[in-house]
């Protein structure tokens, strides 16, 4: 017989539950107290605050660092050497190219020759008459090293001087018995230094196809200065003989100035331009016609220069056992009338050369020494019974400004 069960008392199921909320409630206490951050005294009594300890940090995203560039070091950039004048045309250019050595080169005018080459880039140009009325050229290089030079030919006594005022290195194709006989004596730095097609052919100068001989012997700046330094016309301080100042201000500058040159051969006409400040060369050939403007083959350009100097001087024939040549031999030592025309302003004047050596000076009506326009200048050498037209230009008027008479 199964045995019956009793039922608990009614206190007895009661009491485990308040025994176990008992517990509950002192545990949650505890759980508060730990939360609130007491704890009780261990030594009884009332309970106190506990010190503060440190509270774990919280991670924070920390940001890459970006890659420092590296500084670039700039070098030091080296001074700029001054600009000082040429001595042959006033301009302002570098050191290096203030104590080149003068080339003069010795250039056809023959109009089989034309257009000729190396006009722009010459220093000074002289033009004078040689056998036959034709008229020669002889271009002087110095701050600038040119193109294409051209076409060369043979020398003759005054140009000989005329570049020995530079002691320049004279580059011609053969020449005249009286002009080859000083270059033989004063053609290795006495005078110049002699630079001879027919000795230094084809390695400095060479004959082109384009043209017909004699007028096809050419060259360039590159192999003039290299020949220049195998020769020993080594690169200088140079003294100036002409003395140089700016251009004139535009409103000084005339319009409508016009020179005239005429040789037995042909003539030559300047035109002034006021706004370049500069002179247009025209030629007219030989039989006749309308001037042409004259341009250098080398680069294209027209042939303008800052300066135009004319200087008359006897000419007569070279007795040098030639007589069917017809050369002639010039007066060049000495002095005699000059016409200087710069800034579109003409005087006349007069040149002196004290010897073969000496340079050309050249004085205003005043006997002062004449002041050109810094720049290119061409030489007309003329014989005494050779004409020259000079028809002076206009300053145009200023309108008048009250204000032009209240003193500064």
């Amino acid at each position: 017989m199964a045995a019956e069960s009793t039922p608990p008392a009614r206190g007895a199921r009661v009491r485990p539950v308040i025994a176990g909320l008992g517990i509950a409630i002192v545990i949650g206490a505890g759980a508060l107290v730990g939360v609130l951050g007491f704890q009780a005294n261990p030594s009884g009594g009332t309970a106190t605050a506990p010190s503060a300890s440190p509270a774990t940090p919280v991670p924070t995203a920390v940001p890459t660092p970006l890659p420092t560039p590296t500084p670039t070091i700039q070098p030091t950039p080296e001074p700029t050497p001054p600009l000082v004048p040429s001595a042959l045309t006033g301009l302002l250019v570098s050191p290096e190219a203030a104590i080149r050595h003068p080339i003069a080169v010795m250039i056809d005018d023959s109009v089989d020759a034309r257009p000729q080459s190396g006009f722009n880039a010459a220093a000074i140009v002289w033009q004078a008459p040689a056998e036959g009325g034709v008229p020669r050229y002889m271009m002087i290089f110095q701050d600038q090293v040119p193109g294409d030079v051209g076409p060369v030919r043979s020398s003759r006594e005054y140009f000989i001087e005329w570049a020995a005022e530079w002691r320049a290195m004279y580059v011609h194709h053969g020449g005249s018995p009286q002009a080859l006989a000083t270059l033989y004596t004063k053609g290795s730095g006495q005078w110049v230094w002699n630079a001879d097609g027919f000795r230094w052919s084809p390695r400095f100068l060479w004959r082109v196809d384009e043209r017909f001989a004699p007028h096809n012997v050419y060259t360039d700046g590159a192999h003039l200065r290299r020949l220049a330094a195998r020769l020993g016309a080594d690169d200088a301080p140079l003294d100036a003989a002409w003395t140089f100042a700016a251009d004139a201000a535009l409103v000084r500058r005339p319009s409508g100035t016009r020179i005239t040159v005429v040789y037995p051969y042909e003539a030559v006409q300047y035109r002034y331009d006021p706004a370049t400040n500069t002179y247009r060369r025209y030629v007219r050939p030989p039989r006749g016609g309308a001037f042409k403007a004259q341009v250098d083959a080398a680069d294209g350009q027209p042939v303008a220069p800052k300066n135009v100097v004319i200087l008359k001087m006897a000419f007569g024939p070279l007795n040098d056992g030639h007589p069917k040549k017809h050369r002639l031999e010039a007066h060049d030592v000495g002095k005699g009338v000059a016409w200087i025309s710069t800034n579109g302003l003409t005087v006349k004047g007069t040149w002196r050369k004290a010897s073969p050596t000496a340079p050309t000076r050249l004085f205003g009506p005043d006997g002062k020494p004449i002041v050109l326009t810094a720049g290119q200048t061409f030489v007309q050498v003329m014989k005494l019974e050779d004409t020259v037209t000079i028809r002076d230009g206009v300053v145009a008027p200023q309108p008048f400004k009250p204000f032009d008479l209240i003193p500064l």
